[in-house]
Formats: structure tokens, sequence, C-alpha cells
């Protein structure tokens, strides 16, 4: 017996990731395939490196994607940057917080936690009294855009904080690059990891990075060598280095490669500024139609993020049936609540192509059909026109 062809079936990505993949990049991903050290596919690399620097605003040289997912992009930061007795002080208010304590370990330093609750922002003077309390620390970790909450924290105050102590920072910013607001030299940060399927709209299997100079001369002066070959900075610059010369260092990913520059040129046609702009207005017009229906966020305003919305679920309302029926009757994909949030919250994404008004008032239609066919307590009829009503106004 053969087995057939997977095709999927074709779904409205609003969840916590991935999200919803511009016609543009899957169309760069079926292009040829050329060797990894093809002149040209060498042209295109540097062209990929300037695109990194406008999308995280940064000169860093040392800017490139790592050849896997944010996940990896994480652990290239850490298994660089952090040796064996290092003190790290590592900020938690989510699932990556807690993803960050284990590379922290597995690096063979200790990690000294500042916790705050999910749903909130990191809050610095809690950070400050770590810093005071633990003058050996020699780095800052913290998570910029909680997928897990939905909670944005102050970036910038968080790098000054760990500065003045002279700490270096390793910011997770998988779901702030290009959604919102985000200056990597501005606001001095010194590591930075992404990941391609949220904002960018791309394909899962990428991790943008940046270092600081300040970061490379701490990676160019360890005292331990790298714990992981494949992400140790010091050898992948010899296939990302500068100049048409590259030392192989690991097949690329050639097609996603070709699939993360073509959602870099979409950025940079845009914008990143507008970006930022079209993320916060589909949010605002689907925080009127949440509201509308009678429910709300779990995150205050001000530390809310535009691209992934922690709605508590209205009385009467079962996560996982509500949610079976968007995906299987409606092919539209929310995220459920992790941890504690389980059963509690539901996570809209707005992230990338996914954010864009014809999703917003379908998400906002199937809510309000779903949730009044099955008896939850929620005001129907009146989402989409709340929304509507946003857009007219901008």
């Amino acid at each position: 017996m053969s087995t057939p062809s997977f095709h999927p079936p074709q779904r409205t990505l609003m969840g916590p990731g991935p999200s919803d993949v511009n016609p543009r990049i899957l169309e760069a991903m079926s292009r040829p395939t050329i060797g990894h050290l093809d002149p040209a596919f060498v042209d295109m690399m540097e062209q990929m490196k300037s695109l990194l620097q406008y999308a995280f605003k940064t000169e860093n040289p040392l800017t490139l994607p790592v050849s896997a997912p944010g996940s990896a992009g994480m652990e290239t930061c850490f298994v660089n940057l952090v040796e064996p007795g290092d003190t790290v002080i590592v900020c938690i208010n989510g699932v990556f917080g807690n993803r960050m304590v284990e590379n922290v370990q597995r690096c063979g330093a200790t990690a000294v936690t500042v916790n705050d609750a999910w749903g909130d922002a990191v809050d610095p003077a809690k950070l400050e009294d770590a810093l005071k309390q633990h003058p050996e620390a020699s780095v800052v970790a913290f998570v910029h855009a909680e997928t897990s909450t939905g909670a944005l924290s102050d970036a910038r105050q968080l790098v000054e904080l760990a500065h003045k102590y002279d700490c270096l920072t390793i910011v997770d910013a998988v779901t702030s690059l290009g959604g919102v607001e985000l200056q990597v030299d501005a606001w001095d940060i010194d590591a930075i990891y992404s990941g391609t399927q949220k904002c960018l709209s791309c394909t899962p299997g990428l991790s943008p990075v940046s270092f600081s100079e300040r970061a490379t001369q701490r990676i160019q002066k360890r005292t331990h060598t790298v714990q992981s070959w494949f992400m140790d900075l010091n050898l992948v610059m010899g296939y990302w280095g500068k100049g048409a010369k590259r030392a192989y260092h690991h097949t690329a990913p050639i097609n996603s490669l070709y699939a993360l520059h073509e959602s870099l040129v979409i950025l940079q046609e845009e914008g990143i500024e507008n970006s930022w702009a079209r993320h916060a207005l589909n949010h605002q017009a689907l925080k009127a139609g949440i509201e509308a229906l009678g429910m709300g966020f779990i995150v205050e305003e001000q530390s809310r993020l535009p691209q992934l919305n922690a709605v508590t679920l209205p009385e009467g309302a079962d996560d996982a049936t509500v949610r079976g029926i968007l995906l299987n009757d409606y092919n539209l994909e929310i995220g459920a609540g992790l941890g504690d949030l389980a059963g509690k919250i539901w996570r809209i994404g707005l992230m990338g192509y996914a954010s864009r008004k014809t999703n917003v008032l379908f998400c906002l239609g199937a809510l309000d059909e779903v949730l009044n066919a099955t008896g939850a307590k929620v005001t129907s009829g009146k989402a989409v026109a709340a929304a509507q009503a946003v857009y007219a106004a901008s």
C-alpha cells in the first residue's frame, strides 16, 4: 500500500504561532535550490544580514539567522555568553523565562530568578533588588514579549538597569520582532534572538540573532570552549562573516533562507514603523470586539501585546469545545492557555500577515457565533460592528 502525498487543510492561523505565511514567502521557498557556498547564495546572505539589521534596528555586524527555530536562537545566546560558574539573573513572568533558567543551568551557571505573576510585565524594581543582592552576576536575561501571556516588558529600562550593574543582557524577542517597537542599538541590547514564524510571517525553522560589540568581545574572550559545536559563534562566523570566501560550517537551510529573505523584503517595503502601527490598529479593533462580547484581557492595557491577545473565557464557555469548533467548522486556529492559565484564557494572535482587517472581523464573527451557539454568556451581535467602528475612525 502506498502512502499518499500530504495536503494540509487551509487554515487561518490566529494562535500564538506559527502565523499565516504570506503567499509571496511560500512562492520564494519554491525557487530552485542552489549550493550553500554558491556565489549567488553568498550575495543573498549579505543582503540577509542587512535586512535583519533593519528589522532589529541595529548596525551590529554579528547579526544573522541561526539555522534552527527560536529555541535554538535562545540557546545560541546562552551557550556563547554564559560560562560555567557564572551567575545569571533571569526574569520570569511566563513559560519562556523558565526555559531561560534551564539554559543557564545547562551551561553550568547559577540562575537567580526574579518572578512576576503570569500576565504582568517584568518589574524593574524587583530586578534592581536582585542586582544589588548579587553583585557577582554577569548577565541579565528576560523576555520582551511573553508569548504565553501576552505581556510586554519595558526592555529599554531593564537593559539600563543591567548595564548599571555591569551585566550583559540577553533578550527574547521571538514574538516582538516586527510587531512592536524594538530598538536594539538605541536600547543598547547586548544579545537578542527571535523567530521567523511570528510577526515576520515566515515559515518556522530559523532564528534571527544579533550581538553587540560588547557581547562579541565576551564571546571572543571566553575561558571555556562553547559547549555546543553547532552554535559556537566563533565557528559560525566563518560561514556568515564578511567577504566572498566562506568556511564551510553546515549546510544552510537554503530554501527556508529564501523565505526569510522575502519576508524581510516585505517588511522593508512596508516600513518597520508602519508594521508596528498596523499591529496596534488591528489590536484595537480586536479589543473593541472582544469587549463588545463581554470578554476581557488578563494583561493591563499599558503592558498588553498587540500581536498576542490573552483573552478571558466568558462564563459558560468550554475551552476545548470552542477551539475545536473553530478549527473544524471555521478552519480557524486560536491558542489555548498554558500552565496555570490552561482552560482560563485563549491566545489570539495578530502576527505579521495574519494581522489584517479581514482576519480580525472573521475571528470576531466566528467567536460570536460559536460562543452564542454553545450557551456561553456573551453579548451577541455587536462584536464585528465594534471592530468596524475602530477601522472607520482610523
